[in-house]
C-alpha cells in the first residue's frame, strides 16, 4: 500500500511523488485555519503523536469542528491505519447516540477545550495537541482496509455508516487530480464542514495528498473568499448556498469579482448549482464555476474537467476508473446519449464504499448482482457524454401525464424569474395526471410575489407545457441541511 500522504512520508523516494524537494515540502504550509498554521513538518509531528496515542484501536470518533485539530486527528488516524468516524457537532443527542452505538469507537479525539455533549460522556476522550511531535509510524494498512466511516443523512431512517476503504480515498483524489490538473502548487480555500466527504476528504485530504495547502475559513463569507483568493489561493470549493451568497455580493464588491476572476478553479458540489447563479457569477467575473458529482457511498463519480467545457447544469464526465450507466426502472441500460432519456445512475469502480456498517441487508440492496451501485439519482447524458442530473429518484422524479420529469430543470427555470429568490419542486398525487408538479417559492419581494399563472407560463415557455407547475406554494425560506441541500421531505410539513 503506497502512502495516502506522500508529502508526510519518511523517505525521500516517497516525498518525491509530490514533485517537490523533501526539504521544501517539510517547510511548506499544509494547513491554515484562521491565524493558526501547520507546515508539513509540524503536521507530521502532530499527526504522528495522534497515531502513537491511538495505537491499533479498532476505530476512533473525531469531534469534527472546523479547527486545525480535526484535520490533525483524521490524518493521524489514517497514518495509524485506524478508521475514523467524523461526528457532526450539530447532530442531536438521538442521532449521536445511534452513531456511537453503531460504530462503537474506542475513544473520541477532540480539540482541547471543545465541549462535548452528554451522548459522548461515557467515551474516553483524547485531546489533540497540534504542537506535539512524534515520529511518523510506517503505514501498513492495506488498500481495502477501512479509512473513514461516514454516516449518511438518515432521511429514510437512522443514519447508515458508509465504510470507505483507503483505496476509495486514493482513487478519488487521484482521479480529481487528473481531471482538475491539481498539483502541490495549488492552494485551496473553503469553509465547508469537516464531518462530510466534501469538506474533509476533498477539502482537507485532497490538498494533503497533493502536497499542497488548504486554507479553511472557519466560517464561510464572501469577504473571506476574496481575501484568500487575492492572497495567493488558487482554488475554491463551495456548495450552492455559498455560491448564491457570492453571486448576491458580486455587484457591489469589485474586490470579490477580481478574486474570483483570478482563481484557477471554482468548484461547486453537494447539490446542483442553479444555472441562474452560474450565469451571474460568469457575467461578473468572466469565470465559470465547474461542478462534480459524488455521494458518501461513492466519493466522486464525475467532474467537469479543467480542460473541458464548463457547461452550467451538468456535472461533466465520468472520472478515470469510474464506470457509469443509466438504467430504466426494470434495470435495462439506456444506451442513448440524447439529453432527454432519463434513467437512474449506477456506478462501479474503486471509488465505492465497502459496506454499510452492521447492515448487510442494506448493503446487498444497494448493489446489483453484477456489482453496480444504485445511486438513486436520476440523470440524462448529452451526446458528448456529459451527465446532467435531474434529481433524486425518491423525491425529484415526477411522473405526470405519462412523462418522466426531473424537478431540477423546473427549479432552474423558476430561478430565472426575477420575482423568485429560491425554488423547490416536488410532485403530489393527482387523480388525472398521476402526479402534479408543485412549486415551492421564496419570493424576492414577499410583499408582491409572482402569481401562480405567471410562473407556470414562465416555465412552459422555457421548457415545455407539460413541465409547468400546477400548484404554487409560498414560503419564507426553504428547509436545508448542513450541506445546503433542500430537504424536500420536510416541505410536506411546511
Amino acid at each position: 500500500m503506497s502512502s495516502l500522504f506522500p508529502a508526510l512520508a519518511e523517505g525521500p523516494a516517497e516525498r518525491s511523488e509530490t514533485g517537490v524537494p523533501p526539504d521544501e515540502v517539510r517547510g511548506r504550509v499544509a494547513l491554515r485555519f484562521g491565524p493558526r498554521t501547520l507546515t508539513y513538518g509540524e503536521l507530521a509531528g502532530a499527526a504522528g503523536a495522534v497515531a502513537a496515542r491511538i495505537g491499533r484501536a479498532g476505530r476512533v470518533a473525531v469531534w469534527a469542528t472546523p479547527e486545525l485539530e480535526t484535520a490533525v486527528a483524521v490524518t493521524g488516524a489514517l497514518l495509524a491505519g485506524v478508521a475514523a468516524v467524523p461526528l457532526n457537532p450539530k447532530s442531536g443527542e438521538k442521532e449521536l447516540a445511534h452513531i456511537l452505538s453503531d460504530s462503537a469507537p474506542s475513544l473520541v479525539l477532540a480539540a482541547p477545550g471543545a465541549e462535548l455533549p452528554p451522548a459522548l460522556g461515557d467515551l474516553p476522550r483524547a485531546d489533540v495537541d497540534a504542537s506535539a511531535t512524534c515520529v511518523l509510524p510506517e503505514e501498513r494498512a492495506a488498500d481495502g482496509d477501512p479509512a473513514l466511516i461516514v454516516y449518511t443523512s438518515g432521511t429514510t431512517g437512522p443514519p447508515k455508516g458508509a465504510v470507505l476503504p483507503r483505496r476509495a480515498l486514493a482513487s478519488t483524489l487521484d482521479a480529481l487530480a487528473d481531471a482538475w490538473q491539481w498539483t502541490g502548487d495549488d492552494v485551496l480555500v473553503h469553509g465547508l464542514p469537516l464531518f462530510h466527504v466534501h469538506g474533509l476528504v476533498l477539502g482537507v485530504l485532497g490538498p494533503l495528498r497533493r502536497g499542497g495547502s488548504v486554507r479553511h475559513l472557519g466560517r464561510f463569507s464572501p469577504e473571506g473568499v476574496a481575501r484568500e483568493l487575492n492572497g495567493g489561493a488558487t482554488m475554491l470549493f463551495g456548495v450552492p448556498t455559498m455560491y448564491h451568497r457570492i453571486a448576491e455580493a458580486l455587484p457591489g464588491d469589485p474586490e470579490l469579482a477580481e478574486a474570483l476572476a483570478g482563481a484557477r478553479l471554482l468548484v461547486s458540489g453537494s447539490a446542483a448549482l442553479p444555472v441562474h447563479d452560474h450565469e451571474r457569477i460568469a457575467a461578473a467575473t468572466g469565470r465559470r464555476v465547474i461542478e462534480r458529482y459524488g455521494m458518501t457511498e461513492t466519493l466522486m463519480n464525475t467532474a467537469v474537467r479543467a480542460d473541458g467545457e464548463a457547461r452550467p447544469g451538468t456535472v461533466g464526465v465520468p472520472l478515470p476508473g469510474v464506470e457509469l450507466r443509466l438504467v430504466e426502472e426494470d434495470g435495462t441500460e439506456i444506451g442513448a446519449y440524447d439529453g432527454e432519456s432519463v434513467g437512474e445512475i449506477q456506478v462501479r469502480g474503486p471509488n465505492l464504499f465497502s459496506e454499510y456498517l452492521n447492515r448487510p441487508d442494506a448493503t446487498a440492496a444497494a448493489f446489483t448482482a453484477d456489482g453496480w451501485f444504485r445511486t438513486g439519482d436520476m440523470a440524462v447524458r448529452e451526446p458528448d457524454g456529459y451527465v446532467r442530473i435531474v434529481g433524486r429518484k425518491a423525491t425529484d422524479l415526477i411522473k405526470s401525464g405519462g412523462y418522466k420529469i426531473g424537478a431540477g430543470e423546473i427549479e432552474n427555470a423558476l430561478l430565472e424569474h426575477p420575482g423568485v429568490r429560491e425554488a423547490a419542486v416536488t410532485g403530489e398525487p393527482d387523480a388525472d395526471l398521476g402526479e402534479r408538479i408543485v412549486a415551492w417559492i421564496v419570493p424576492a419581494d414577499p410583499g408582491t410575489p409572482p402569481g401562480a399563472e405567471e410562473l407556470a407560463d414562465h416555465v412552459a415557455r422555457r421548457l415545455a407545457p407539460h413541465k409547468r407547475p400546477r400548484v404554487v406554494r409560498y414560503l419564507e425560506a426553504l428547509p436545508r441541511n448542513d450541506m445546503g441541500k433542500i430537504m424536500k421531505r420536510a416541505l410536506a410539513d411546511a
